[in-house]
Order: structure tokens, then sequence, then C-alpha cells
């Protein structure tokens, strides 16, 4: 059995080892492909101060290229006794080259490694999250235009209220996640320093060329302060696990009224026949279950946090084995938030709308603020045209007139789609994805 990286002459018992190690091989997984990438930065600049000779980092280059070849076509374990993916990398590259392969180690530590393998993992999962939350936005954008005249009733306390739109539904949900982009642009721009060089959080005594590193690795700037760099895991776990959440309340929040307009009560939109189930029982039920499912998973998604926050909140500076237990609830979370995301999108494109919801009378009282807005702009005081509509609603007398003229800035006749969209292309193209696929591209190819 391989032995610990940290083990001398004490045996480690099983038991104080399946606690202490927990699910850190399951979920070093996720982590495989970028302790490859960041092996390779820190090996060129290992080079670059003496550390290592150009053929002993050229086969290292090698010997890692096959590493991360295997990952990627998921052959590569992490073998019995082995305690991480940090580990394993290290060991087969020793058994692969021998003394050559114990050099990798110097002037890092695994505190810095996986902070590093975080940031990676995190950095790209985030461009996932932002082109899929940019996807969805693109198909609200177009149905909001497509049925941009189409009315229906507006809500408040759950009781019908004032005209809207189809336009103003669909446009709503586009702008909230316009700002749920601003979320994720400080969560990525958070992620996107590098840690790499913090060593155990205190830097080394090698002459480290930090900046070599995060040029290589593509990232904006680093953690100049080593001892922040250790300060900031679980802080920006717990950030990041906030613009997450405030996409999944967006979804969830949308999913909600989606299934309620989708029922027989309502009756305003039809989701695509093959995301509703039926029932077991009852020959005409059409469940709304994909997003009653993408409801819960959000709901749950915005806990993450404060899950997060319980576990780090009241540690001091310096590295704690508490935070091991972050990875367990914030890698799997992506997976989750990027599903709920693409079945969104998957729905959205092709729900259909009922046009004809205005012949109901049921929603006639709704054109009351119109009326009381018409005799107002004739010149009765707002307070008697007001008295008026409601007296004339109790008597039965009310008739409503169905043409709306509304036509400030993001109302009925004015969504502000163009203005929307700007916002969004403004905030998502600030992000610069390119640069760090480049950097990546340039680690597996130099």
């Amino acid at each position: 059995m391989a032995k610990k990286l940290w083990e001398k002459n004490t045996d480690v018992n099983p038991e104080i080892e399946r606690f202490t190690v927990g699910k850190d091989r399951e979920l070093d997984h996720f982590l495989a492909r970028y302790d490859v990438l960041g092996t390779l930065a820190h090996c060129k600049m290992l080079e670059s101060i003496g550390l290592l000779t150009s053929e002993e980092r050229e086969r290292i280059r090698q010997g890692l290229w096959g590493i991360y070849s295997a990952i990627m076509v998921g052959t590569y374990i992490i073998e019995d006794g082995v305690e991480d993916i940090h580990s394993q990398i290290e060991l087969t590259l020793t058994r692969m080259l021998g003394d050559i392969g114990k050099k990798i180690h110097s002037g890092r530590s695994r505190n810095d490694q996986v902070l590093l393998d975080l940031k990676l993992f995190t950095r790209k999962e985030l461009q996932d999250v932002c082109e899929g939350v940019k996807e969805l936005f693109d198909a609200l954008i177009e149905q909001s235009n497509r049925h941009k005249d189409v009315l229906m009733p507006g809500y408040t306390h759950l009781q019908v209220a004032m005209p809207s739109s189809f336009g103003l539904w669909f446009g709503a949900y586009a702008e909230s996640l316009a700002d749920d982009m601003l979320f994720l642009q400080a969560a990525y721009k958070m992620c996107n320093r590098n840690p790499l060089g913090s060593a155990a959080g205190y830097g080394s005594s090698f002459p480290l060329n930090r900046t070599m590193t995060t040029e290589l690795l593509g990232f904006d700037s680093m953690n100049y302060n080593v001892v922040y760099a250790q300060m900031g895991r679980g802080k920006c776990e717990r950030n990041v696990a906030y613009a997450l959440a405030t996409v999944a309340g967006t979804l969830a929040k949308m999913a909600f009224d989606a299934c309620m307009f989708n029922s027989q009560n309502f009756g305003f939109v039809k989701l695509p026949a093959e995301c509703t189930t039926g029932s077991s029982i009852m020959p005409h039920k059409k469940n709304p279950d994909v997003f009653e499912l993408l409801r819960a998973k959000c709901n749950r998604l915005q806990a993450l946090p404060m899950d997060i926050t319980l576990i780090m909140n009241n540690l001091p500076s310096g590295y704690f084995r508490d935070l091991q237990i972050i990875k367990e609830v914030f890698l799997p979370a992506f997976a989750d938030i990027k599903d709920c995301i693409a079945m969104a999108t998957y729905i959205i494109k092709r729900i259909e709308v009922n046009e004809s919801i205005l012949e109901d009378s049921r929603y006639d009282a709704m054109f009351s603020v119109e009326e009381v807005n018409r005799l107002a702009a004739e010149g009765m005081p707002f307070r008697d045209a007001y008295k008026k509509v409601g007296l004339d609603i109790e008597a039965g007398t009310f008739t409503p007139n169905k043409k709306i003229n509304h036509t400030h800035e993001g109302s009925i006749g004015n969504l502000c789609n163009e203005q929307i969209t700007a916002i969004m292309e403004n905030i998502y193209g600030s992000m610069n994805f390119e640069k760090a696929k480049e950097a990546e591209k340039a680690l597996l190819t130099l």
C-alpha cells in the first residue's frame, strides 16, 4: 500500500483514515484535470528558477500529458491506499520518471494545490453556468418579443390586478437573469485570481515566480497576500454559491409561475408534452413534473451559501480540515444548476401561449385602473374616478375597454428589451472567458 505524502513511521488506523479521508477520493475526480494543468504551470516556473532542468521539465510534461489524456477518457484512477489526486499524480510520475517525479512538489503544499484546483474547476464551471444563463436569457427575450402584444392578467396577492402581457412576463425573467449575471461576474472575478505559491499559507523560501504561473494559467491577477490566499478557501466557494443561488431563485420563481399558469384553472400556457407526466389513476392529468423538480432543486441550491457559511464561518486564519467538507456540498452543485438551466431553456423555447385569455369575462375587472386613469385624464379628480369605477363594478355595470396604451419605459407597450439585452451583453462580455480557455489550451500544447 502506498505511503501518504506526510506519513513517517506511524501506521494509520484504518477507521481514522476512513473518517479523515471522507469523500475526498471520490470528489477529487472533479479536480483531477485541473491538478495536471496546475502542475504543468508550476513545473515551467520551477524550470525558470533553476529547480528543474529543461530536460527534466520536458519529461515531466510528457508524463503529465499522458495522465491528462487518461483523466479525460475516464481511465485514470486513484489507487487504494493513495490519499488523493495530488498524491496519485506524484506517485504516477515517480513510477514513470524516478526521482524526477518527486521534484514537482518543490515550493508547493497540498493546501495551495487544492486552492488552485478548486479555482480552476470553479472558473470553468462558472463559464458553463454563464453560457447557460445567456442561452436562457436569449430564449426569454425572443419569447418576450414574439408575444409582446398578447395580454394576460397581472396579479397581486394572487388576485387579478391589472393588465400584463406575455412580453412583460418573459421579459421580467430575462432582466432578472441579467441581474443574476452581475453576481456571476463578481464570483468569476473573485475566483479568477491565482493562489499558487502561497504554499501552506505562509509562502516559500524558494524564489517562486508567482506572476509567471498567474500568466500561464490565464488568471486576471493573483491572491497576493499568502495568508489571505488560504483565508480565501471557503470564502470563494461561499460567494460563488451566492451567485448560483440567485440564479436558482429566478428559476424557482419562473417554474412556480409556469406550473400555475399551466394548470386548468389558469390555462395561460401549455408546457411541452414530453415535459409532463400522467397519473396512475386519473387519465386526464398532465403534471408539470420537470418544472416541479426544477423548483425543488433550485430551492435546495438556495441553501448552499448557508451550508458553506456554517462550515467555515468561525474559523481563524490558517488551514483547517473542516474546509474539506465544503467540497462535498460545493462541487456537485454545478451539475445541478446547469441541469436546471438546460431544462428551463428547453421548456421556454417550446412553451405555448394562450392568446385568447381575455375572452373570459372573469378578467374584465383588471381593466378598472385603465378606466380610472381615463376619467382622471379627462379631468375628473382621481379619487372621484376611483369611487365611480368601484361602484360600477359592485353594481355589475362596469364595461371594460380592453384597448390599452402603456408607453413609458418598461411597460406593456415599451418593453425596453433592447436595453435589457445591452445590459446582459455588457456583463457577459466583460468576463473574457477566452483568456482562460486559451491559457489552458496553451499549457497542453507547449
